[in-house]
C-alpha cells in the first residue's frame, strides 16, 4: 500500500508529508482548495507527462516521492529484482521536474526511465475517474479481473505450461522445414564430403604423429651426424673423451680417498657419471642405427600431410580438428536421410499438444463463461444502487480470430455497459461521463476487491451527480473495499466521508503575498467540524454539528 508521500515546491504546494494508513481515506474541502494536487503529484511520480508550470513560483523544481509497503507482494519485488531496482524493506518512487522542462525519475533511489515509472506504477496504484491510470478501460485488465474473479490463476498457469510446449514445437518443426528445404543440395554435399572423410581415413591423433616423422625424415642427415658427434664426445674419441675423462677422476679420487673417507660420495657420484655416460652413449648408438635416409617414405608424408591440410582448409576447420569431423556430418547424414521420419514424428507431437491445449482452454472457456454471467448480474445489480437505476453491465467473451494458439485462452474478454435505462449497451471504454464511469468501475471493484492485484485504489470524486442514500450506498461500498486494498477518495458528499477509516481536509491559506496548499489529518471533533461544513448553511449551527456526530457514529457502526 501507499505509505508515504512527500511533495516540495509542487504547484501550491511549498511543502508537504503524509503518512498514509490501510483502508479507506477521504480528502475533502472547498472548491478551489487544491484536492486535485495530490492526485496530480500522484500522477506525475507514477510516470505522467511533465509540466513546467506545476513546479511551484519562485522554486527551481519540482520534488515528489512516495513510499509503499509490499507485503505479500511476491510479483512486485520479481519485477524490481529483474530490473536491478529491488531494495530490503520498501519501494520508494522519486520523480523531480525542474522549470527548464527537464524530469529525472528514481526508483528506489537508482535513475530509471519513465517507462519503468509507469510499469511500476500500474502495478501498485489504480487510480478511478479520470482516464489516466483507469486499468478497467484495458482489455488485458478486463480479462484479469474475469479471471482473477473466478479463480483462473492455476488453469492459466497450466495452460501457459501447454502453450509453451506448443510454441517450442512449432519453433523445431518450422527449422525442420527450412532444413527440409534445403535438404536435396545439401543431402548431394554432406554425402560428397563424408566420402572424401572417409577415403582419407585419418585416425585420431595420426596428424601429431605424421607431423612429428615427416620432421624426423626430412632432417635424417643433420640428426644422424649430430647424434654420432655426441657419441665421439662421450666415449669413441681415442684422444680424448667424457668417458675417459671421468675415468682419470675417479682413479686419482681413488687414492684420495685413501687418506680421507669422507671423499666416498664424491667417489660415488663419479661411477654414477660414468655409468650415465655410457648409458647415453649405448642410446645414441641405437638411436643413429634406426634412423634412415628415407627419401620415399619422407614424399608419401609430405604428400598425406598436404592432402590433410588442403581439406581442413575446404572444411574451414583447423587440421587438427579434421579427425573429430567425419563423425558430425555422418550424422547430420543421417539426420537428413530421416528428415521425413522426423517430420511425421513432430507433426503428431504438435497435433497432441494442440489437442491438450484444446482441451484445457475449453475448460477455460466454459468456466469464463459462467463466471461471466455471475459477474455481470452481480454488478448490474450494485449499479442500481449507485443512482444508475436500469443500468447494465455484460462481460462478453469475444472469439480470437488468430489461427494460432494464446497464451491466455480462445477468447478476450471486453466489458459492455449501459449506464441509463433505453441506452444500447456501449464498451466500457466508449462511456462518455467520467462519474458513470467511475461508479461502474466501484461497482466491479467492489465485487472483486479480495482477488484484485492493484493494491492502492483512488477514486476521484466518485460521488459526481449523486447525493443522499446512493452517496451513503458508494461510501459503504468504498469502505468495504477498504477492508481489502487501500482505498484513497476525493469526494464533496458528507455521507461518503462520514464512512471513512480516516480524513484529511485539504485548504487553502495566504500569507506574505502567496498562497499555499495545506493538507491536515483530522481528528474526531475536527472531522465533525468538515463534516458540518460540508452540509452546507451560511452558519454552522448546533443542529448541524449534531447532525455531523451522527452521520459519522452510524458510519462506524455499519461494520
Amino acid at each position: 500500500m501507499l505509505s508515504h508521500l512527500q511533495i516540495r515546491d509542487f504547484a501550491l504546494v511549498e511543502r508537504l508529508e503524509l503518512e498514509l494508513k490501510q483502508g479507506m481515506t477521504v480528502l475533502t474541502g472547498e472548491t478551489g482548495a487544491g484536492k486535485s494536487i495530490l492526485l496530480d503529484a500522484l500522477g506525475l511520480a507514477l510516470g505522467n507527462r511533465a509540466d513546467t508550470g506545476l513546479v511551484r513560483h519562485g522554486a527551481s523544481r519540482a520534488e515528489i516521492s512516495i513510499e509503499f509497503e509490499l507485503t505479500d507482494r511476491p510479483d512486485v519485488w520479481e519485477w524490481l529484482a529483474s530490473h536491478d531496482l529491488e531494495d530490503e524493506t520498501v519501494c520508494q518512487i522519486r520523480r523531480i521536474v525542474k522549470t527548464d522542462g527537464r524530469s529525472r525519475g528514481y526508483i528506489n533511489g537508482r535513475t530509471a526511465p519513465l517507462q519503468l515509472l509507469r510499469e511500476l506504477g500500474g502495478m501498485l496504484v489504480d487510480i478511478h475517474g479520470q482516464h489516466e491510470h483507469q486499468s478497467l478501460l484495458r482489455r488485458d485488465m478486463q480479462r484479469q479481473v474475469l479471471d482473477g474473479f473466478a479463480g483462473h490463476g492455476k488453469l492459466l498457469a497450466e495452460l501457459a505450461v501447454l502453450h509453451r510446449n506448443w510454441r517450442t514445437l512449432q519453433d523445431r518443426l518450422e527449422r525442420l522445414r527450412q532444413a527440409d528445404r534445403d535438404r536435396d543440395s545439401r543431402l548431394g554435399l554432406i554425402s560428397y564430403q563424408v566420402r572424401e572423410l572417409e577415403a582419407l581415413g585419418l585416425e585420431v591423433g595420426e596428424l601429431a604423429d605424421l607431423e612429428q616423422e615427416h620432421r624426423r625424415l626430412a632432417n635424417a642427415s643433420q640428426l644422424l651426424e649430430e647424434c654420432q658427434q655426441v657419441v665421439d664426445l662421450l666415449y669413441e674419441n681415442e684422444d680424448i673423451s667424457i668417458s675417459s675423462l671421468l675415468g682419470q677422476a675417479s682413479q686419482r679420487l681413488e687414492s684420495a680417498l685413501q687418506v680421507d673417507g669422507s671423499l666416498q660420495s664424491a667417489r660415488e657420484l663419479l661411477s654414477s657419471a660414468i655409468i650415465q655416460v655410457e648409458e647415453a652413449a649405448g642410446e645414441l648408438r641405437r638411436y643413429c642405427a634406426d634412423v634412415e635416409l628415407n627419401p620415399e617414405r619422407l614424399s608419401w608424408v609430405e604428400e598425406r600431410l598436404a592432402t590433410i591440410y588442403e581439406l581442413a582448409r575446404k572444411h574451414h576447420v583447423e587440421a587438427e580438428q579434421l579427425a573429430a569431423l567425419l563423425p558430425s556430418l555422418t550424422q547430420q547424414l543421417q539426420e537428413l536421410e530421416q528428415m521425413d521420419a522426423r517430420l511425421a514424428e513432430l507433426q503428431l507431437a504438435i497435433e497432441t499438444a494442440v489437442s491438450e491445449y484444446g482441451a484445457l482452454a475449453g475448460k477455460l472457456s466454459a468456466s469464463r463463461r459462467k463466471a461471466a454471467s455471475k459477474l455481470g448480474k452481480a454488478v448490474t445489480a450494485n449499479m442500481q444502487q449507485l443512482g444508475m437505476e436500469g443500468g447494465c453491465f455484460e462481460v462478453r467473451l469475444v472469439p480470437l480470430a488468430s489461427a494460432g494458439l494464446s497464451l491466455l485462452g480462445r477468447e478476450r474478454v471486453e466489458f459492455w455497459v449501459s449506464a441509463n435505462p433505453g441506452q444500447p449497451l456501449k464498451q466500457l471504454s466508449k462511456v462518455a461521463s467520467g462519474g458513470e464511469l467511475a461508479r461502474i468501475s466501484l461497482a466491479i471493484q467492489v465485487l472483486t476487491a479480495q482477488s484484485a492485484s492493484i493494491p492502492t485504489l483512488i477514486f476521484d470524486e466518485v460521488d459526481v451527480g449523486i447525493g443522499g442514500r446512493v452517496a451513503e450506498i458508494v461510501g459503504r461500498q468504498l469502505r468495504a473495499l477498504g477492508r481489502y486494498c487501500q482505498v484513497l477518495c476525493v469526494t464533496h458528499q458528507p455521507q461518503v466521508a462520514a464512512v471513512a477509516h480516516h480524513h484529511l481536509q485539504i485548504s487553502k491559506e495566504s500569507s506574505g503575498g502567496q498562497t499555499r496548499t495545506r493538507v491536515q489529518s483530522l481528528d474526531s471533533e475536527r472531522r465533525v467540524t468538515e463534516l458540518a461544513r460540508m452540509l452546507g448553511g451560511v452558519e454552522m449551527t448546533e443542529q448541524t454539528l449534531s447532525h455531523a456526530r451522527e452521520m459519522i457514529e452510524r458510519g462506524m457502526a455499519g461494520e
